[in-house]
């Protein structure tokens, strides 16, 4: 089969490599789609992400979509949940499958992942995907699971003002979420105009520059009553958005961290946070979303093939983390089949 692997910062090489074979309880998934996230952009562009770094060349890629080859789902079209949790110890126990200390996470560390031509997979990890969602769709669901985690990290009553600050796809997604929810006001942070004019379409109801999302604004702004948003979602990955939503808070609020930062660390105004009272909430992945991640896709609820942009073959794929890295769009998916 043919994979992409990340040799170093920014160097892509396709590579002819033996097809996996599935051990037991696993199967193999012709892989059809993978949607580039922000952390794989961390990987490509500074060679590790947090306190994991690239020691051998790596497959990246953990927005996985496919179809069961062989064994008794043969055929069927299916989604791929990229962590594999052990299962065993207290945390696991605890149903937070997510936090589990030995967590193996699709395109991270040792563990290869989507892109590539096939990939062999726990069976209880591959999602079957409705007739009505279409390979992008299926990449699209890992997203959207963060996005689902994130709004139940946020608490959001109904009725309560949100902000969200960063609109990539992930932002975009809570954007969407947060008025499902019965956000009363959803106001949306970007530096970029596109996606500014992407959370208006996703239901936003203003989008502001970081440079409009000063103090003052968010006692001026329709909606809420003069003393900021009940809950602040961050989804850009740097101190400023941090600053900004804890900025947007109102005192007593609710600050959901969800992006990540370029060097595993994020500062913030002590003063401006104690003296708010604020309490914080860190987003890692996400917890057992995928049947309710395709439910709000099969339904209409959430639209997810509106935010793929941008479309390569797998022979391409340097040129797909280029136009993702450009910020030129919103999702840029890889299709290793196509």
């Amino acid at each position: 089969m043919r994979a992409a692997r990340l040799h170093k910062v920014g160097d892509i090489r396709l590579s002819e490599e033996p097809r996996p074979v599935p051990g037991p309880g696993e199967s193999l998934v012709r892989v059809t789609a993978v949607g580039l996230c922000g952390s794989d952009l961390h990987w490509y562009t500074e060679g590790g992400i947090g306190d994991a770094v690239l020691d051998d060349p790596l497959v990246v890629g953990h927005e996985i979509a496919g179809v069961i080859e062989g064994g008794p789902r043969h055929g069927t079209r299916v989604a791929v949940d990229p962590a594999i949790p052990c299962g065993t110890c207290g945390v696991c126990a605890t149903g937070y499958g997510n936090l589990c200390p030995d967590v193996r996470f699709a395109g991270h560390g040792r563990l290869d992942g989507g892109l590539c031509e096939w990939l062999a997979w726990p069976d209880d990890l591959l999602h079957p995907l409705p007739d009505s969602l279409s390979d992008g769709d299926g990449a699209m669901l890992e997203p959207l699971g963060v996005a689902i985690h994130a709004v139940d990290l946020g608490h959001l009553g109904l009725g309560a003002p949100v902000a969200v600050v960063g609109c990539g796809p992930i932002g975009l997604l809570v954007v969407r979420l947060a008025r499902l929810a019965g956000a009363s006001t959803v106001v949306a942070v970007d530096p970029l105009p596109h996606r500014r004019a992407a959370a208006l379409r996703y239901g936003a109801d203003h989008a502001l520059s970081p440079e409009e999302a000063g103090p003052a604004a968010w006692t001026r702004i329709d909606g809420l009553d003069g003393l900021g948003v009940r809950v602040a979602f961050e989804v850009a990955g740097d101190d400023d958005a941090v600053r900004v939503a804890m900025t947007a808070a109102r005192p007593g609020g609710r600050v959901v961290l969800a992006g990540i930062p370029d060097e595993d660390r994020t500062s913030f105004p002590a003063s401006l946070a104690r003296r708010k009272g604020l309490t914080l909430a860190l987003v890692r992945r996400m917890n057992l979303t995928y049947p309710r991640a395709i439910r709000l896709v099969e339904t209409g609820s959430v639209d997810v093939s509106s935010l793929v942009t941008d479309r390569f073959p797998l022979a391409a794929t340097a040129d797909a983390f280029a136009a993702a890295v450009s910020r030129r769009g919103l999702k840029v998916v890889v299709e290793p089949h196509s």
